[in-house]
């Protein structure tokens, strides 16, 4: 490509470099990657294709569906309110959700859904895409649901539960759902570009995603696997295309806390600088307190499943790991995407940085990685 839109702090110039690469070395559409550093921005870049079908180009504040970027978004909030003392992270779930207290999960915390270790990674009952909409009927059958194990015993990945299981503890503290409370306590005073249910008025500023050739596929409707990412079938996936699919915005108007926001680069980047330094002039969100809190590793190795891709997630958060998402160090916390997005924060380095693209190459695939190791060179040679 060679060619990119927006700018880089002569000291980030290998940001550029990488970014640039990127579109190189793998079949890149359109992307963005956006760094802070300090609390101030070192790097805002853009390029490529933000519709395929009739080649609009990715501008500045362009957003896209950055999937399970959305758990980093809704973890926040609750660190947030733990922070303030409204909400205690180890305290049974049905402190907050009397009805949650049923079927075994009367001792399952909020820590253990933080870590995906309260054995609820997927529903037995089938919902339909309405009823995913409506919020309550989700809740119902958490309620409803009896633990796959013991709680605490072992990990598995929590998919769309893990967001609405903290959504819905958000949402009895606070009176909104988790996405209206993050715009009303961190998104509106920043202005961030980012939602957990996207406003109409953005509907045609976002990218269409697009898949990448060979992209490995699912396993059948009745893997667990499966059932985790589409919730029992009511969401397709990957399914862009397809009615109330990953383009449609009927579905990314809907508030999936687990899987389902919607953010530019720059906005996502700005989240985490806003946590881990401040921006705008104002104090940081979390405290060093909070983010060591966050950052103490509560699962790793084989899950459930049997898997073990390397990853290390500490209270809501992926932390940083040599295997799956190389980050800065032992301060680092983000989350990733079903995309290849990626998102991070990092205070002992002063750093919040974001990388988001509408190609689907694969879950942990290189890009950001390319990316984040180009800001390690920066900062520390």
């Amino acid at each position: 490509m060679g060619q990119y839109n927006g700018w880089v702090d002569e000291r980030f110039g290998a940001v550029a470099d990488a970014f640039s690469r990127n579109f190189d070395d793998f079949p890149e559409l359109g992307a963005a990657v956006t760094v802070f550093v300090g609390g101030h921005k070192v790097a805002d870049l853009w390029g490529g294709v933000a519709d395929q079908r009739t080649g609009r180009p990715w501008d500045q504040d362009t957003v896209l569906p950055v999937f399970s970027c959305a758990k980093g978004i809704v973890s926040l909030c609750a660190h947030l309110l733990a922070q303030e003392g409204h909400l205690d992270l180890d305290a049974p779930v049905s402190q907050y959700w009397p009805g949650f207290a049923q079927h075994g999960k009367e001792s399952i915390t909020c820590r253990m859904v933080l870590g995906h270790r309260a054995g609820l990674p997927a529903l037995d009952r089938v919902l339909s895409f309405e009823e995913i909409a409506a919020w309550t009927p989700v809740t119902r059958a958490i309620e409803e649901q009896k633990p796959l194990w013991e709680p605490d015993t072992a990990y598995e990945y929590h998919g769309h539960v893990f967001g609405f299981l903290i959504g819905e503890v958000i949402r009895r503290i606070t009176g909104l759902t988790p996405g209206a409370y993050f715009r009303r306590a961190v998104g509106d005073p920043l202005g961030l570009r980012a939602w957990i249910g996207l406003p109409t008025e953005e509907t045609d500023r976002r990218a269409r995603l697009v898949e990448a050739e060979g992209r490995p596929g699912m396993p059948g409707p009745e893997h667990l696997l499966t059932r985790i990412v589409t919730m029992n079938g009511a969401l397709a996936f990957p399914g862009l295309d397809e009615p109330r699919g990953w383009n449609d915005p009927a579905l990314l108007g809907m508030e999936l806390p687990g899987a389902g926001a919607t953010a530019s680069a720059s906005g996502l980047a700005g989240l985490y600088a806003a946590a881990v330094t401040g921006i705008e002039g104002r104090e940081r969100l979390l405290t060093p307190d909070t983010v060591t809190d966050a950052v103490r590793e509560v699962s790793s190795g084989k899950g459930w499943l049997g898997f073990d891709a390397g990853a290390r997630w500490g209270s809501g958060f992926l932390l940083d790991s040599s295997a799956f998402r190389p980050m800065l160090g032992e301060r680092s916390f983000g989350n990733d995407g079903a995309g290849g997005q990626f998102v991070f924060g990092d205070d002992e380095f002063g750093v919040g940085f974001a990388y988001i693209a509408n190609r689907m190459i694969g879950h942990g695939d290189a890009r950001a990685n390319r990316l984040t190791a180009a800001v390690r060179t920066c900062l520390v040679g």
